[in-house]
């Protein structure tokens, strides 16, 4: 498969509810993932785990779009708007880009881009 076919396969995954399904399957053993640039967090386990304290903070997923996808090579962009409920009751529209780096089908670098 191409980045483009695999950086659609995550995004078709993430919509259909099924983050940690497509984590365990198109993420490295050794990804490196950070926030803005800040905190990188290192390797499949403490990455997986950063997203399961994530899903536990949410109340309610009321849904997500995408914007556009870019593919140059081994790096994809895609923008992301998300509107979550959280388990303290704030409601959140938010937007972000991730920018990620693939390699033999697996993402080993990924950049959430957010404010």
């Amino acid at each position: 498969m191409s980045t483009k076919a695999h950086a659609q396969a995550v995004i078709e995954g993430i919509l259909a509810g099924k983050l940690l399904e497509t984590f365990d399957t198109y993420y490295a053993d050794d990804v490196v993932m950070s926030e803005n640039q800040t905190a990188e967090r290192v390797g499949k386990a403490v990455n997986r785990e950063y997203e399961i304290q994530f899903l536990s903070s949410i109340q309610e997923f009321h849904g997500a779009q995408v914007g556009r996808v870019i593919v140059d090579g081994d790096h994809a962009a895609i923008e992301w708007s998300l509107d979550i409920t959280f388990k303290d009751g704030n409601r959140v529209s938010m937007q972000q880009a991730t920018v990620q780096t693939w390699k033999d089908g697996k993402i080993i670098r990924e950049d959430f881009y957010h404010g």
